[in-house]
């Protein structure tokens, strides 16, 4: 099956636009982007810089990717953005590349869904399965892990790492690192429990998920310093899969406090 590229489509010389891919009216593609195989652009999208779209990806309307950071460091030097397989970005979205200041390059993982007007920023890594709803807003340098969730109108704050299957309310505003299978809400955000649904979807056995709860509450619930409540959960039930990830997100913690329950001072 050959590509069906409308005609009044602009692709540079240069641009590589793999097998069966449907290029809608008036879209614009760079000469430095690699388009995969079975992409789909609807009309009126734009790719340009060093960027890689996967396979089976879908582009909807005055969707602007791969253009040149929004970051007054930015001063013209390479830089990239690659996106995985089976994505979907909805109308109005917009994705930028790396700066030097980081490692030069925003990378998203495969499935993941951006909903209309959703922002990701220079130097972001975003995971697999990653759900990003209407008008959500990621500053630079974020990390993003697997399946997570975002609500509409989120916004997250510059170098916040939000750990795996994690759910952020909507409008809530993240200033601080969410643990994986943590829900954020409110603005200021804080960690409002664990992603219970999340966890159940997921697959996770009930015992897991009952070590977490205890997990959870050893470590935020308590009038014992977090940084001494992970020791001692460590020691307690470390060997549990799903705590050992939320004890290695928080030990790993550097640029950024976690974000903690509203009746708990950080610590």
């Amino acid at each position: 099956m050959s590509s069906n590229i409308h005609s009044s489509a602009v692709i540079e010389n240069g641009a590589q636009i793999g097998e069966n891919v449907t290029i809608g009216p008036f879209c614009h593609i760079g000469p430095e982007v690699n388009l995969g195989a079975g992409a789909v652009l609807h009309s009126h999208v734009v790719l340009a810089g060093t960027t890689t779209i996967g396979k089976n990806s879908k582009i909807f309307p005055f969707a602007s990717v791969g253009h040149e950071p929004q970051d007054l460091k930015y001063h013209g030097e390479e830089n990239s953005l690659t996106i995985g397989d089976n994505c979907t970005i909805r109308e109005g979205v917009t994705i930028n590349p790396g700066t030097e200041a980081d490692n030069s390059k925003t990378v998203i993982g495969n499935n993941c869904l951006f909903l209309a007007n959703a922002h990701v920023a220079h130097d972001c890594m975003i995971g697999n399965n990653v759900i990003f709803s209407n008008a959500v807003m990621v500053a630079g340098h974020c990390h993003v892990g697997d399946n997570v969730i975002m609500g509409g109108g989120a916004g997250v704050h510059q170098f916040c790492r939000i750990g795996n299957n994690a759910f952020v309310g909507g409008l809530a505003g993240v200033e601080n690192d969410i643990i994986p299978y943590g829900i954020a809400l409110g603005n200021r955000a804080y960690l409002g429990g664990l992603n219970l649904v999340g966890m159940k979807r997921s697959g996770v056995e009930k015992s897991s998920i009952n070590k977490a709860r205890k997990a959870f509450k050893d470590i935020f619930n308590s009038d014992t310093p977090i940084t001494e409540a992970v020791v001692l959960v460590e020691k307690e039930m470390g060997d549990d899969p799903i705590v050992a990830r939320i004890l290695e997100f928080i030990n790993a913690s550097d640029n950024r406090s976690l974000c903690t329950p509203r009746t708990n001072r950080e610590s």
